[in-house]
């Protein structure tokens, strides 16, 4: 594999993607536990969301070589190779993703995605006041909440496991393994 060595690690996470991810937190943070007014701080926060994320996939085909989704797309075997080994109790790092991050990743984006239509949906007047859409919304955004807390669990506990800071390479784009005296 092609990674660009750094002193003391391998830079993965360019800028774009390093700013996507922390500016997506903050407005994923601030529109379900901050902003309660249903209202216009509410939308545009959700639309900003959706924005960073159409960005994310355009960056996906054109961006660095980490971050284009052809160097992490979970294929089925992907998959299967990294849970065998994961299973197994064999290391199975990754430059960039690993399969089931980058299946986690893609269920966010689609989230994020989904969230903003069905807010887009609740302010036409086809939809306007239909319980049933914001329902849809309301658990759209729980299911959001869960699967991001479960991604920051994750990258937690695959720190640990790789032994990467994985939380500190998404701040200075630059993975580390403790203890390892030589990378891929």
């Amino acid at each position: 594999m092609n990674y660009i060595q750094t002193n003391g690690g391998v830079r993965v996470w360019d800028p774009f993607i390093r700013i996507f991810h922390w500016s997506l937190v903050s407005c994923v943070l601030l529109n379900y536990f901050v902003i309660d007014d249903g209202e216009s701080l509410h939308q545009w926060i959700g639309y900003t969301a959706s924005a960073l994320v159409v960005a994310r996939i355009f960056w996906g085909f054109v961006g660095s070589k980490h971050a284009r989704f052809a160097d992490f797309f979970p294929t089925p075997a992907r998959l299967k190779q990294h849970l065998q080994r994961v299973i197994s109790g064999q290391p199975d790092t990754h430059p960039g993703h690993n399969p089931v991050g980058a299946l986690m990743m893609l269920a966010l984006i689609a989230l994020v995605l989904a969230l903003g239509v069905s807010g887009y949906m609740q302010s036409l007047d086809a939809f306007w006041g239909e319980e049933w859409l914001q329902e849809v919304h309301e658990l759209l955004g729980t299911t959001l909440i869960s699967l991001a807390g479960l991604h920051a669990a994750a990258a937690i506990i695959m720190s640990r496991v790789e032994r990467t800071n994985l939380i500190g390479a998404m701040f200075s784009g630059v993975k580390v393994r403790r203890g390892v005296t030589s990378s891929r």
